[in-house]
């Protein structure tokens, strides 16, 4: 009986790990396919906007990370408290644009193209800051 157990175990662990290996081959697949030049279904817009916002975001992180060095320790405390502001305004402005379309499959590209959006423009403000007189 408890040879069974284990074989029943055994086989149990090694059937999840197949539906795991399954999933993760599946996602990868789908990365490896997407072409955000040619997005052709609603779930590809949706991860093309997703990895645009991204990139848009690492900018955004890259400017900063260059402009606080460049600040007075006062200066740097308030684009810290500014930025902290802007990142929770920008957030829940986008989830309002997105909430009209709530529950529809185009709401994620809704709101990662706001986030895109806003990101880039706040990433114009901060090159701004660094390209002038600090």
């Amino acid at each position: 009986m408890r040879h069974f157990i284990l074989l029943f175990v055994s086989m149990a662990s090694f059937s999840s790990l197949n539906i795991y290996t399954a999933i993760a081959a599946s996602k990868m697949q789908l990365a490896q396919q997407l072409n955000c030049n040619h997005a052709q279904t609603q779930l590809e817009i949706n991860r093309c906007a997703q990895l645009s916002y991204q990139n848009a975001d690492q900018k955004l992180n890259k400017v900063y990370q260059q402009l606080l060095p460049k600040l007075s320790r006062s200066r740097k405390q308030k684009l810290i408290a500014a930025q902290s502001a802007w990142i929770k305004f920008r957030d829940t402005s986008c989830e309002f644009e997105k909430s009209e379309y709530e529950g529809g499959s185009v709401a994620p590209t809704i709101y990662f193209g706001c986030l895109e959006k806003n990101t880039k423009q706040r990433t114009q403000e901060l090159q701004e800051y660094l390209q002038g007189d600090l």
